[in-house]
């Protein structure tokens, strides 16, 4: 990877090794071509780049900066669970969190395309969610979301489906109908993936209209159409995280 590399010829050069400087430049050049594993670069705005190369300045506190903030104080009791470690995100859910952790981003947008690396444990989930604030239809602004894990991707209408407010107060109530049971089923579809733990791989979400497309380390994955993906105001992206999960090289295109 871009980072781990650059740092070792930093370290070789910096201690006196054999390595000139013109090989140095060569390798970090050869890096940087294919340090994403994309082929191509979604066309658009870019409106969110953070790499989070930067240093908290009192390493107790939570400091993501970059126009980043959690709910870490309403829902952790002021507990740190996010930390930048090494040029990355760290994310993770304190004993005490009464709600998974949420790492947010205000951007304003309809289409889009986010691209981001990720690495899970065999147990962690990653959630793409995106929101607007401004929509009183549903609880706390959800219209959709992309949950990652190890073995799956599953995309998810929250618009018109489980984040509805009177759909999830039936749900609350344990009052949920065949019908409506039934109609929920076709707000998500779930793919399989085969990722390794414990390892850094690429994700793209992009969304177009109705319809939400995944891929993973430059393959597609899949794509799921719902209504309530096409929202026309979309204004914030959630991190959403259950359990723990590390972030890197954030980007988003809008279209």
């Amino acid at each position: 990877m871009l980072k781990e590399n650059l740092r070792w010829i930093e370290v070789s050069v910096g201690r006196g090794s054999c390595l000139s400087l013109a090989w140095a430049g060569a390798l970090a050049f050869l890096t940087l071509a294919n340090v994403s594993g994309w082929a191509n670069e979604p066309e658009g705005q870019v409106i969110l780049e953070d790499s989070f190369e930067r240093s908290e300045s009192d390493d107790s506190k939570e400091q993501v900066g970059g126009g980043w903030s959690t709910n870490s104080k309403s829902r952790a009791q002021g507990q740190k669970q996010v930390d930048l470690v090494d040029g990355a995100m760290h994310i993770r859910r304190a004993e005490v969190a009464d709600h998974g952790v949420s790492v947010v981003h205000d951007l304003e947008f309809k289409d889009a395309t986010i691209r981001m690396r990720f690495r899970l444990r065999p147990q962690d989930e990653l959630g793409i969610n995106i929101a607007d604030m401004n929509e009183k239809s549903v609880h706390a602004g959800h219209l959709c979301v992309a949950k990652f894990r190890i073995g799956s991707v599953e995309m998810m209408d929250l618009k018109t489906g489980n984040m509805k407010k009177e759909t999830r107060a039936l749900r609350q109530a344990g009052n949920v109908s065949e019908e409506l049971a039934q109609m929920l089923k076709g707000k998500k579809k779930k793919f399989e993936l085969g990722l390794k733990p414990n390892e850094w791989h690429d994700l793209e979400v992009k969304i177009h209209g109705a319809e939400m497309t995944v891929r993973v380390n430059d393959r597609l994955v899949g794509s799921f159409q719902s209504e309530g993906i096409d929202h026309p105001t979309k204004s914030r992206i959630r991190l959403a995280v259950p359990k723990q999960a590390w972030v890197d090289d954030v980007t988003v295109w809008r279209h």
